[in-house]
């Protein structure tokens, strides 16, 4: 069977596309994603030119499932859908004008898929793990080992709402990063009280944002699932990137153009958790949300009848 789903995004609208054997393995056959930033000119309503990228994005996927040939097909929305007052005014114009059918699926559903997915990619852990997965819009967390799920919250703190709160100046300035990490202290209160009862030293990071992390690293693009990078090492780079310009990240070899805006407010997020949770290790995942979906859309597959 030939399953696909398409997950928009705050800021990326992704596309995958997978064959699932009849051992219910899986062979990607397409994976695309598109920087259509619908939460560009804010999360709280969906601006007339974003609105219109989404819709234009939307349409080009669903003729690019239809010449694949694709059997199920299910498309979401996340934080920023769930937020903006037109949010559902997209998801009805995306069914009128695409035929597509987006879902809108809560901060709970959202962190729980991840959990699923993530799991898929990262080797087992000893103990307990605090795997954060960082939106545009949101950024889920969720505490557990490779058996059980302790605790997960979504947090309405993407890149995009922390860069539209807080990133007012070029580089970022030191009250700027105070002012942020003294958000993230009052808004991560019920965090904070759950890493008290739960340790856990290894950070498994999924989003664009940890790809960045994996790549300034030095680790180039492969078909792994994860890579493993030591704390003490990240922070070598923390500095080099919260302190420069757009036009010294533009410049970056290793730094897509497309995330040198918003990845100083993710980096400053990222130390932060390190900090809270006495991270020593962190494990990037190649597998997040979308990925999670499509495990349960293949759990769902019913066995094939005897013959």
């Amino acid at each position: 069977m030939r399953l696909g789903v398409i997950d928009c995004g705050t800021n990326t609208f992704h596309l995958l596309v997978i064959d699932v054997d009849k051992d219910r393995g899986i062979n990607r056959v397409h994976k695309e994603r598109r920087y259509v930033r619908i939460g560009q000119e804010g999360v709280d309503k969906i601006g007339e030119v974003p609105f219109r990228r989404g819709i234009d994005c939307l349409a080009d996927y669903k003729k690019i499932v239809g010449e694949l040939g694709v059997e199920q097909l299910k498309a979401f929305g996340t934080e920023a859908l769930r937020r903006a007052s037109n949010g559902r005014a997209f998801i009805e114009a995306a069914a009128a004008e695409t035929g597509i059918k987006v879902e809108l699926i809560s901060g709970e559903e959202e962190a729980r898929y991840i959990h699923l997915g993530v799991l898929q990619a990262v080797p087992p852990i000893v103990g307990k793990g605090l795997i954060m997965d960082i939106g545009g819009g949101s950024v889920e967390f969720i505490i557990a080992d490779v058996n059980e799920v302790y605790w997960a919250k979504s947090f309405p703190i993407g890149v995009q709402v922390l860069y539209s709160a807080f990133h007012q100046s070029d580089p970022l300035s030191d009250e700027q990063i105070w002012a942020i990490e003294s958000f993230l202290e009052e808004t991560l209160v019920p965090l904070t009280e759950a890493l008290k009862t739960h340790q856990t030293p290894v950070l498994m990071g999924a989003s664009g944002s940890f790809e960045v992390v994996e790549s300034l690293h030095g680790y180039p693009p492969s078909d792994t699932l994860f890579s493993e990078i030591l704390a003490g090492d990240y922070q070598k780079m923390h500095g080099l990137i919260v302190q420069s310009s757009l036009a010294e990240r533009y410049a970056m070899e290793l730094l897509p153009n497309e995330r040198a805006e918003l990845i100083v407010v993710a980096f400053v997020l990222i130390h932060f958790i390190i900090k809270k949770a006495n991270i020593q290790k962190i494990i990037t995942s190649a597998y997040a949300l979308k990925e999670g979906v499509l495990f349960e859309m293949i759990n769902e597959i019913p066995d094939p009848k005897p013959v």
